[in-house]
């Protein structure tokens, strides 16, 4: 089944989109709308959308619980539970979840798989309560989980540049698929956090931990929309001993 921006029974939106873009319930997109131009024109978001299954594992749509009840009735109607949460239950319940969990670590990997399923309320869980999550989506947590970060990774979060792309970084560039940057935050792994060289992989991104972590704070706290914002990990090798010795390590 096609999802289409438009209900079948009139000319309402299925999916409520307020005409100002937010992230995190609330917090003004600055930038507005990815701006089209001659080289890469903007595709709506409806037409990435190929059905409600889709709809709901796609982190920059889903809403978790916190669907509306017109949306749940025309569009996800057979996907979700009868009761829903608003926006505010969700984040509430999320943080009582995150609570549960002793290790600060532990509460690191449990953002980033909402981070995974469900953005708006990762923004929002911030944004609510940053006093208490500063502290786990950066230092000190970040420094542990930089450090561990090929053994608790996820899927990929940033872009990946190796020396090996010299000359050819425009296009590797291209291969992001959001168009409209406006922030980027590099790493090359030498120096994280004091712990010093991590290096670079290709698949776990062992220093990514700090770009990522670093626009989570600037979408949260700056207001910067996270569609902007660019993590980049790049490789221009490491000197680090234990690393080359790896027989697993597969950074340069």
């Amino acid at each position: 089944m096609e999802i289409t921006s438009k209900d079948e029974r009139g000319s309402a939106p299925v999916l409520d989109i307020d005409s100002k873009s937010t992230v995190g319930g609330g917090v003004e997109d600055v930038y507005g709308e990815d701006r089209a131009n001659e080289d890469q024109p903007v595709t709506r978001w409806t037409i990435s959308v190929a059905s409600r299954y889709t709809l709901l594992r796609d982190p920059h749509y889903n809403k978790g619980l916190a669907f509306k009840e017109r949306e749940r009735c025309s569009l996800l109607a057979w996907s979700v539970t009868t009761r829903g949460y608003n926006s505010t239950t969700s984040s509430e319940e999320m943080m009582h979840n995150i609570r549960q969990y002793q290790v600060p670590l532990q509460k690191y990997m449990a953002r980033m798989d909402l981070q995974e399923r469900n953005e708006r309320l990762f923004y929002k869980l911030l944004i609510d309560n940053v006093e208490e999550l500063l502290l786990i989506v950066y230092t000190p947590t970040i420094g542990e989980a930089c450090s561990k970060y090929g053994s608790i990774f996820r899927c990929p979060q940033g872009l990946y540049i190796s020396l090996k792309e010299k000359g050819k970084i425009l296009e590797v560039l291209k291969n992001w698929p959001e168009r409209s940057i406006q922030v980027i935050v590099i790493s090359d792994g030498e120096r994280i956090l004091g712990l010093g060289d991590l290096g670079c992989q290709l698949i776990t991104y062992q220093g990514m931990g700090i770009p990522v972590g670093k626009l989570a704070l600037y979408t949260a706290l700056g207001r910067v929309r996270h569609f902007a914002c660019l993590p980049i990990t790049i490789d221009v090798g490491t000197n680090n001993e234990k690393l080359l010795k790896d027989e697993f390590y597969i950074g340069l």
